[in-house]
C-alpha cells in the first residue's frame, strides 16, 4: 500500500492539508499544481468526440440495487462521471455532482457516478467505503461499483473525476462530451468553464456542443496488473 503523502498523490494530498490549514485561496494555482503532479497541462484540447456507441451495464449500487442504463426508460441522456473516495481531487466534487444531478435529474439527464479504481491498492475504494461515502456526502445519485473495471475500459476513463455526457441517437448511446466537469477544482465559485452543464444544456436545446472533448484532471485510474507503474 502506499505511504502517507508520497508520490505525487500524495504530494498532492499533503498540499490540500496545507492550503486548507492557511486560509490559502488556491483556485487556478492549485488546478494547476493538481495537473503538473498528475501530468496534465490543460484541459483544453481540440473537439472532436469518437463516435462510437456504448454498451449498457449494470452494476451495484451503494443501495445495494443493481443499475444499468435501462432502468431510465424515459432519459434523454446520462451525466456519467467516474470518481473514487480516495483522490484528493475528485474529494472536491460531491457538491457539485449533487447539483448536477438536481438540475439536470429531471430534465431526463441523470447522473450516474461509477467507481472503478483498482481496489487491491485502494482499501478506502471498497464497497463498504463507498456505502459511507454516499451517506457522508449525501449523494442524491446512483454510486455503482465497478468491480471488475470492465465499464471504465469500455468508456475509455482514465481520471478520477472523468465525466461524459452520453446521448440517445437512432437508439444508441454515444459520448457527446468527455473529459473535465469544470476548469477549477479548488473553487467552485471561480469557475469560469462549466463543460458538463454547458454540454447538457446544448444537447437539451437540440443543439450542437461546443466543447466536445477537454482532458480530465485528477489520479489515474489503474487497472489490475498495472501497480508496478504507480510511483511510491
Amino acid at each position: 500500500m502506499q505511504r502517507p503523502f508520497s508520490g505525487p498523490i500524495g504530494m498532492l494530498t499533503f498540499t490540500l492539508i496545507l492550503f486548507s490549514s492557511l486560509g490559502i485561496q488556491a483556485g487556478s494555482f492549485l488546478d494547476q499544481l493538481c495537473r503538473k503532479s498528475l501530468g496534465v497541462e490543460t484541459t483544453e484540447v481540440a473537439s472532436g468526440v469518437p463516435d462510437r456507441s456504448l454498451p449498457d451495464f449494470r452494476l451495484r449500487n451503494v443501495d445495494g440495487q443493481s443499475v444499468g442504463l435501462s432502468d431510465y426508460p424515459n432519459a434523454k441522456g446520462f451525466i456519467i462521471v467516474f470518481t473514487c473516495n480516495h483522490c484528493p481531487f475528485a474529494k472536491l466534487y460531491p457538491p457539485r455532482l449533487n447539483q448536477l444531478n438536481k438540475r439536470f435529474g429531471p430534465l431526463g439527464v441523470p447522473l450516474i457516478a461509477i467507481s472503478s479504481t483498482d481496489t487491491t491498492v485502494y482499501d478506502e475504494d471498497g464497497f463498504v467505503e463507498m456505502v459511507a461515502k454516499a451517506r457522508k456526502e449525501k449523494f442524491n445519485f446512483p454510486y455503482l461499483f465497478d468491480g471488475d473495471q470492465s465499464v471504465a475500459k469500455s468508456y475509455g476513463a482514465q481520471k478520477t473525476p472523468h465525466a461524459y455526457v452520453i446521448w440517445k441517437v437512432n437508439g444508441n448511446w454515444v459520448i457527446q462530451y468527455d473529459g473535465a466537469i469544470d476548469d477549477n477544482g479548488a473553487e467552485p465559485d471561480k469557475v469560469k468553464e462549466s463543460y458538463v452543464a454547458d454540454a447538457v444544456e446544448s444537447l437539451l436545446a437540440k443543439k450542437e456542443v461546443k466543447m466536445k472533448k477537454t482532458l480530465s484532471i485528477g489520479c489515474q485510474i489503474y487497472f489490475r496488473g498495472e501497480g508496478e507503474k504507480m510511483t511510491r
